[in-house]
């Protein structure tokens, strides 16, 4: 196929316009041009351009090599062979349904949930654990939480079918190379189970909260059809290595325990699972801290994110709700300030998963048309600040005792009612000293957060200075996107999970210590969202296929189905 780049076509301007491009760029005739796929549509919003989207197209084409050999090859033109399909290489098989061939799946996220897909098409039966509940409960349990701040520590917005994500933006971009097809695997996989087709071409593709639960739900359904078994409300407390294999001990909701013999076990716990890392760390599986961030959750009102974004078109239907992503280097501590998560035309979300700790992150539906465009603001931290909070020397799990601490501070600034500490911009900077930089919007941003809010000094919610870092990363990005810093915009804490603070180290088979476990996911430190998490439990099943098939000898025909 040819790979076509850089073709521009203002807003709002048909595909038909797109596929006359396609001909007059390849020199060929309409009936010539057999299949034409978008790979790609940004919008240029850049000042002083037209307001355009440019595309990346694949074309299939009759007698191909002779088109090829009548085209001036540019920059913008590209013959590819087609893009693999990870799935294609799975052996469709019987059912195996015996229980010592069953691989076990913990954590029924991303990660889980395509790890557990591929194991399912190759006729293994996984079985897959899961702490929370069903989606359709697990929803519900999070509105309850957000209506009459009843907590459920096992089912909340990080605990529960579809993981963290699903109550998130639903941002389907990664910035892990795939050279493999791994992610457009997946994204076509997402589409298959309900999402809209626009993900497979935009830049910056998002699913959103609302449509994510129902794709989680017919992901499900493929599963269990298959001969795959999802087992809710069920915990993983202890590994042990046999002669055969794996040896799990398991606990329910109800309180009863029970051990389950397995041939392989997939860990895609989700970075809160802090739990589950104390476990793993006493079955003997080795842990390591790793680097992440910690910050507030930012509120500006969409509408002026749209204005800077857009500009004169602003208001425009054909516009989605825009986006920012910006960041800024300390000169003094080194440290770097940026945004997280950013979700427009959405909510700051209560995201706690344990009694007395709060925190928070951000939400969109697919709409994305909330008044108020939020963002992750957060700082970097290392191990070395954290050793503080160590239990011992080689304490493994200080990250883990920090980010407590810091939701501890946030709960009691919130009043130890669920309420979340907030403190506008302009009195931020001036309990850090700082001046409040000039211009920006007048609006007051009136919180989203759905539990309340009470009024707090935010900047001691963090370590001695930290406030300040985050203070002067406001008026240094504000240098560049005037009117972040304006006093209105309304700062919300804590933002404590932009990912795990432990890594489960794994070898060059994706096995951690103990040979048969393969940590999977954002949980395992091996990825930052929906899409580069699936793409790690994907890889990670077809490895383990992969063994299995050599070590079994099973033969079968390649297909997704």
């Amino acid at each position: 196929m040819i790979r076509i780049t850089e073709l521009k076509l203002p807003v709002g301007e048909s595909t038909d316009s797109l596929r006359k491009m396609v001909l007059t760029r390849l020199r060929i005739r309409p009936e010539e041009l057999l299949e034409l796929s978008i790979l790609r549509r940004s919008l240029d919003a850049r000042r002083g351009h037209a307001f355009i989207y440019s595309y990346t197209v694949e074309a299939v084409v009759r007698n191909e090599s002779a088109v090829w050999s009548r085209l001036k090859p540019g920059r913008d033109l590209e013959r590819r062979d087609p893009a693999p399909d990870p799935f294609g290489t799975i052996a469709v098989q019987r059912m195996r349904p015996e229980a010592a061939e069953r691989p076990v799946v913990v954590g029924f996220g991303p990660a889980g949930i395509f790890a557990a897909l591929a194991l399912a098409r190759a006729g293994l039966c996984p079985i897959v654990l899961e702490r929370g509940r069903p989606v359709e409960e697990r929803t519900q349990d999070v509105k309850r939480f957000w209506t009459l701040r009843q907590l459920d520590p096992e089912s909340n917005v990080q605990f529960g079918e579809g993981g963290a994500g699903t109550f998130s933006d639903g941002k389907l971009n990664t910035l892990v190379k795939d050279r493999d097809g791994f992610n457009r695997a997946i994204l076509n996989e997402f589409v298959r189970a309900g999402a809209p087709e626009e993900i497979l071409y935009e830049a910056k593709p998002h699913i959103g909260t609302d449509k994510l639960r129902s794709v989680v739900r017919t992901l499900r359904e493929e599963i269990l059809q298959l001969g795959g078994e999802i087992r809710f409300r069920t915990c993983l407390e202890r590994i042990e290595r046999t002669e055969s294999g794996l040896r799990l001990l398991l606990s329910r909701a109800d309180g009863s325990a029970e051990k389950l013999d397995c041939p392989a076990l997939f860990l895609g716990i989700g970075h809160s699972a802090r739990d589950t890392y104390a476990n793993l760390r006493d079955c003997g599986i080795r842990l390591e801290p790793k680097p992440f961030a910690v910050g507030l959750r930012i509120e500006h009102p969409q509408r002026w994110v749209n204005e800077r974004q857009y500009r004169e078109h602003a208001g425009d239907p054909r516009l989605a709700a825009a986006s920012y992503k910006v960041t800024w280097q300390d000169p003094e501590s080194g440290r770097g300030v940026y945004s997280f998560c950013m979700c427009p035309g959405g909510i700051v979300a209560a995201a706690a998963s344990e009694p007395g700790r709060l925190v928070t992150n951000g939400m969109s539906n697919y709409a994305r048309d909330e008044q108020n465009a939020n963002a992750g603001l957060i700082l970097t931290v290392k191990p070395e600040d954290y050793e503080p909070y160590a239990a011992g020397p080689g304490d493994e799990l200080a990250g883990v005792a920090f980010q407590r601490q810091l939701e501890e501070t946030a709960f009691r600034m919130g009043g130890g009612d669920w309420r979340a500490p907030v403190q506008y911009v302009g009195d931020y900077l001036k309990d850090c000293g700082l001046e409040t930089p000039a211009g920006g919007f007048s609006d007051m941003v009136q919180p989203s957060f759905p539990c309340g809010v009470r009024e707090a000094r935010l900047a001691e919610l963090f370590p001695e200075g930290w406030g300040r870092i985050i203070g002067r990363g406001l008026v240094g990005i504000d240098h560049s996107m005037q009117g972040f810093a304006s006093p209105g915009a309304v700062l919300t804490g804590v933002e404590s999970r932009s990912s795990s603070p432990v890594r489960i180290p794994r070898d060059e088979n994706m096995q951690a210590s103990i040979a048969g476990v393969y940590p999977i996911g954002e949980g395992a430190g091996y990825a930052g969202g929906i899409m580069s998490a699936a793409m790690d439990g994907l890889r990670a099943a077809l490895m383990y296929l992969r063994q299995f098939e050599s070590n079994e000898g099973f033969t079968g025909q390649a297909g997704s189905k």
